[in-house]
């Protein structure tokens, strides 16, 4: 029950926007959020009630009076805190934000994390309005899954955990490839015109900037939009958009934003009459004449191929060097075990979680299966190697890594290393490296002076039914003095 309080006291001011905005409270509108003392952003959407965002996570809270009385009633949290993440640099970056990839420790999961500045208005505001969007549509078919967002006073940062596509995007894709075929463009357009229609229809929501940079795959074929940094209500989008298309007449204008050139069309020579009249039927510049998402499901060059075996996880496989993709991912996974391991006992416990029912490990000649039978194993082993002192402790040190495809989707790994006696896991190598973790070139430690023993080990990592979670289905660990 202690516990249980003092996570309640560290969760307050995450969730104090019940004092709203007081007639005397120094909050200016039209730049759209405070900071309180304790580390929270309050983001105000006038449309969509407040955002509050600290180190712990995001809560979306909805006005129930007018602005300057305001109280607000809480509808959504997404508990996303800064200390849950392990961080292993820049994937991309934008014109307002970075990308990198992390590892959410609690679910040992990969996401995508965007950070952006909120002291910078315009980035301000775009990050208000893809907070909106995807609170809004946290999870549905064409569209990044949404996990979260937090603050880190530090760096006046906050970051938006999305599902990561590890596809990358179209426009990767056009860069390697000049054409893609037109049953892939068909089914891809399919799903992604699915998630358009659940923006507009269901969301009341508009995109404003579908590009291929904006529509990611993953390499499980799966299509999606994101970046929803300019996108708009449509009860605001004559209003907001005037810049973009002028004046909009039906929600149809989102499918493509047209100026006065004269559209582009594709040659009828080289591609199929029905994608010539899918590109034609996006370029109308009478936005009455435009047909809907929802229409274009209908179009020729949408059911054409809805009956064909496209295989697209094997389409985006193609794009991409596996062999990279793959030693990244064994990295990722090998250095998140090793930090468990090593590391604090509070975040130890959620190791339990990297194992099903049907795991293995071996180790000195016996077995154990199962998550619980398999902690228990290694939580043993584990305290062994702690010591009776702090200064006896023993920790891993991973000298080799290799790596190589298991099954379909999965990983097997093999380490080797040395136990030393220190605070933290070291890795050597050139691979990737987690925020926070020293580079081993840098400390100038002699190995063979300090080795108190060495170690090998195995893991089978295979996906789960999330995406971007990986669980242990075999292990096998040897201690050699």
């Amino acid at each position: 029950m202690a516990g249980l309080e003092e996570l309640r006291k560290k969760l307050t001011p995450l969730f104090d926007s019940e004092k709203g905005f007081s007639s005397s409270s120094t909050f200016d509108p039209s730049d759209s959020y405070t900071l309180s003392d304790g580390g929270t952003v309050n983001l105000l959407s006038q449309s969509y009630g407040v955002y509050n965002i600290n180190e712990l996570g995001l809560q979306k809270c909805t006005a129930s009076a007018a602005m300057v009385d305001a109280t607000f009633e809480s509808e959504k949290t997404y508990r996303c805190a800064s200390h849950e993440m392990r961080v292993f640099g820049a994937i991309g970056n934008g014109a307002s934000s970075v990308v990198q990839r992390a590892i959410h420790i609690p679910t040992h999961r990969i996401l995508a994390l965007k950070k952006i500045n909120i002291f910078e208005k315009e980035k301000r505001q775009q990050l208000l309005t893809e907070i909106r969007t995807l609170c809004e549509a946290p999870c549905y078919e064409g569209l990044v899954e949404f996990h979260g967002a937090f603050y880190t006073p530090d760096s006046g940062q906050i970051s938006i955990a999305l599902e990561y596509m590890d596809g990358g995007s179209l426009a990767d894709i056009l860069k390697l490839r000049k054409k893609i075929p037109e049953p892939v463009l068909s089914s891809m357009f399919q799903k992604l015109l699915h998630g358009l229609s659940y923006l507009h229809g269901v969301r009341h929501l508009v995109h404003r900037d579908i590009k291929p940079a904006n529509l990611l795959v993953n390499l499980k074929g799966e299509p999606k939009i994101t970046d929803f940094g300019i996108s708009a209500g449509l009860e605001n989008s004559v209003a907001m958009c005037a810049t973009f298309v002028g004046t909009a007449h039906n929600y149809a204008w989102v499918i493509w934003q047209i100026l006065e050139d004269p559209s582009p069309s594709p040659s009828k020579h080289n591609f199929s009459p029905e994608f010539c009249s899918f590109i034609e039927a996006c370029l109308q510049k009478d936005a009455d004449a435009r047909p809907t998402a929802e229409q274009l499901l209908s179009h020729p060059f949408i059911i054409k191929y809805k009956d064909t075996q496209v295989d697209l996880a094997e389409f985006v496989k193609s794009m991409f060097d596996p062999t990279q993709k793959m030693k990244d991912l064994a990295d990722m996974l090998t250095i998140h075990y090793y930090q468990l391991f090593d590391g604090p006992d509070d975040l130890w416990q959620h190791s339990k979680t990297l194992f099903n029912d049907d795991s293995i490990f071996s180790f000195s000649g016996k077995q154990s299966v199962g998550g619980n039978e398999i902690f228990a194993t290694l939580s043993s082993i584990r305290s062994t190697l702690a010591g009776d002192w702090p200064s006896e402790r023993l920790v891993h040190v991973v000298e080799k890594l290799q790596c190589r495809a298991h099954g379909q989707d999965g990983v097997a790994i093999r380490v080797s290393g040395t136990f030393i006696i220190g605070n933290q896991f070291l890795i050597c190598g050139d691979g990737l490296q987690p925020e926070g973790l020293p580079n081993f070139k840098d400390l100038s430690i002699d190995l063979s002076s300090r080795r108190m023993g060495t170690f090998r080990e195995q893991f089978i990592m295979e996906p789960s039914s999330v995406i971007g979670r990986y669980f242990i289905s075999k292990q096998e660990l040897y201690i050699m003095q």
